[in-house]
């Protein structure tokens, strides 16, 4: 089946109850990427945000009276990867897609297209992103390994330390284009077409792992690479968007017990789980909080317990 592209790149952003920095996000892709050889559009999907934020972001979003940018409020939240897919549905025929985090900030000039031109330069990438750094633009760690038993038990710094060839060292500071395990979901540029091929993001998962299970995708299926630009860069406030309590600990295990066994077998999901009950069993005498997560993976953390499984759907 031809593909023909439409447009360059179509930026795709969630909002869930940020209007705020989902504005600022819009208005920094708008004014610093003003290359007159990129055609991009932005598309924004608001994932059943309370309606006094929806209504501001609209507000705000038409001040800006951008003909790029369009606005889908959804009456269910889909998490990141649906949310994302129902972003990539309401896009144009585009050569890449952009998925950009609204907590995020863009630093370097005409940052897409940069992108736009490593990946068109490099036919074995699928997917690429930019350094990310902090609110005071310092650096911040952007690339990570695939999750398996040694990343989760030995953990990362061991691996990096015992196997500097395989497990690339997170902390360095890079000068130069360098293939990669996995970018972190803040912003990544990929390939539309490969995108498409493997279906887009698995929406099994909710707010966990689906920039990890996209790249390694990516890799087994087409061989296609994922690559960090260094001479790109983009702010990312982080979190803005989720609160961090014991549900979304809970989630975060059950992504990364349904991502191992998806990619790594039952038996190896059944040693991490069994890993997990001991490790938060003891956690749990010390700080209570944690027995909620303790009886979830006691449970074996079905999916079932996802907080997709939660949400509702309400009017618009």
């Amino acid at each position: 089946m031809e593909y023909y592209p439409k447009i360059d790149v179509s930026c795709i952003i969630i909002n869930y109850n940020t209007a705020k920095y989902t504005f600022e996000a819009v208005k920094s892709i708008i004014d610093n990427n003003t290359a007159i050889d990129l055609t991009f559009e932005i598309i924004v999907i608001d994932n059943n945000s309370e309606k006094n934020d929806f209504e501001h972001l609209e507000s705000q979003i038409n001040i800006l009276n951008s003909d790029c940018v369009k606005l889908i409020r959804s009456n269910f939240n889909h998490g990141f990867g649906g949310g994302n897919m129902l972003g990539v549905h309401y896009a144009s025929n585009s050569r890449y897609y952009a998925f950009i985090n609204n907590d995020t900030l863009q630093v370097t000039k005409n940052c897409l297209k940069l992108l736009r031109d490593f990946m068109l330069n490099t036919p074995n990438a699928g997917i690429c992103s930019p350094q990310m750094l902090d609110e005071n633009k310092n650096f911040r760690v952007t690339i990570d390994h695939f999750a398996s038993l040694p990343r989760e038990i030995l953990k990362r710094a061991i691996l990096e330390k015992l196997f500097p060839s395989k497990y690339l060292n997170r902390k360095t500071t890079y000068k130069s284009p360098q293939k990669v395990n996995y970018v972190q979901g803040s912003f990544m540029f990929i390939d539309a077409l490969s995108f498409n091929k493997i279906g887009g993001f698995d929406t099994n998962l909710f707010l966990y792992y689906e920039e990890s299970d996209l790249s390694l995708r990516l890799l087994k299926n087409l061989n296609k690479d994922t690559y960090l630009i260094p001479d790109a860069e983009y702010i990312h406030y982080k979190s803005k968007s989720i609160q961090r309590n014991i549900n979304i600990k809970i989630e975060q295990k059950i992504a990364l017990l349904y991502y191992i066994e998806k990619h790594h077998g039952w038996f190896a999901k059944k040693i991490l789980n069994t890993h997990f009950v001991i490790r938060y069993f003891f956690s749990s005498l010390i700080k209570p909080k944690y027995w909620k997560l303790w009886l979830v993976l006691l449970a074996g953390a079905p999916l079932s317990l996802s907080l997709k499984q939660k949400q509702k759907i309400n009017p618009l």
